[in-house]
């Protein structure tokens, strides 16, 4: 249930100015209500009681030629300019807007944590917008691409720490670009990046005090991921094939198909001969216990563990001892009650006689 909070910034002014970052934007049917700091203003504000953690993002960011976004940038008041020093202050009077771009192909972690440090780069809030370019600019400067710049824009935007994407990014930034986006500082890495006509497009930037460096994720990159699937390539191709893809969808030879599935069938000759020689060692364990639990320590064969090792079913040690103690027992009885056929003292005198020798032995 949704209750109401006030927030008196008069009476506690540092922490509502930590709180508030003095813009706050409410979506409200669709509209904006910009409200800025204000010592003798008293902020109402709608709150979820049983939500007070932040949660994850439900849509991905928006593109900055969409309303959301232009309306947000028509809000922000722009002059004066924030400085470096006031953004590093955490005094700005309104969210440090900042700007990252690159191609973003096969959007991985390191992508992730350069827009992070993007976001993360100043201590009070940080509206970042990050610019996508087009594959027009990007096939004429910096070659193919993996995936379309359609599925690009896609990957960036659904990064949590994206408020806004810059479909087709211009390919240099100039100044009417920045002027126009309402952007403060921008971000990238220290290594110089030549563009046409220039050796550091970022040049610029720096020599104004507008540029933020960010750190490059050291071990993955796009050319380390590409790398890695040219590296394993037979690998693949073989897998695709296996799920259903076409020689023509991975544009493969005939001759190069023919040898991928032979390779794919050898392969599941192998796991299944594999799969039969551990059945056969776990099988062949079980034979050779059952086949000596036939033999008792002074070596007669139970007749039950016999009949169990030639069903194939597992010995029951307790029957078997039962039945052959049984066994052993009616055999000695039989032994001394077995008598010659006859009658009177001769019959007597002959048990005593096979006794006395029963004993010598």
């Amino acid at each position: 249930m949704a209750t109401k909070t006030h927030i008196n910034t008069h009476l506690a002014a540092d922490s509502a100015r930590d709180f508030w970052r003095r813009e706050v934007y409410f979506a409200t049917e669709g509209t904006y209500s910009q409200f800025a700091y204000d010592s003798e203003v008293e902020i109402e504000v709608n709150m979820d009681s049983t939500a007070q953690l932040p949660l994850a993002l439900t849509d991905g960011a928006p593109y900055s030629d969409e309303q959301e976004a232009i309306t947000r940038r028509e809000l922000v008041q722009y002059t004066p300019r924030i400085t470096y020093e006031t953004a590093m202050s955490g005094k700005a009077l309104r969210p440090v807007r900042v700007y990252a771009d690159g191609i973003y192909d096969l959007f991985h972690y390191g992508h992730a944590r350069q827009l992070q440090q993007a976001k993360l780069c100043f201590p009070g809030d940080v509206y970042l917008i990050v610019g996508v370019c087009g594959d027009e600019s990007t096939h004429k400067y910096k070659g193919k691409t993996v995936t379309s710049e359609d599925e690009r824009y896609e990957s960036v935007r659904h990064c949590r720490y994206v408020d806004e994407v810059c479909r087709n990014a211009p390919w240099v930034v100039t100044m009417d670009f920045i002027r126009d986006m309402k952007i403060d500082f921008v971000a990238h890495d220290a290594v110089p990046y030549a563009a046409p006509g220039c050796t550091d497009l970022y040049q610029q930037f720096r020599d104004v005090g507008m540029f933020v460096e960010t750190q490059r994720t050291e071990g993955v990159s796009t050319s380390d991921v590409v790398a890695r699937i040219v590296k394993d390539y037979d690998d693949y191709v073989r897998r695709n094939l296996a799920r259903g893809y076409s020689a023509k969808d991975m544009n493969v030879g005939f001759f190069a198909e023919k040898k991928y599935r032979l390779e794919n069938k050898i392969g599941t000759m192998v796991d299944r001969s594999k799969g039969l020689l551990n059945r056969w060692e776990s099988r062949s364990k079980e034979l050779i216990l059952s086949f000596l639990e036939l033999f008792h320590r002074d070596g007669q064969i139970a007749f039950p563990s016999l009949r169990t090792f030639l069903n194939g079913t597992p010995v029951n040690h307790a029957l078997t001892d039962q039945v052959n103690g049984s066994a052993e027992e009616q055999d000695e009885s039989d032994f001394y009650d077995e008598t010659p056929s006859g009658s009177g003292s001769d019959d007597s005198e002959y048990n005593s006689e096979m006794v006395v020798s029963g004993d010598r032995k």
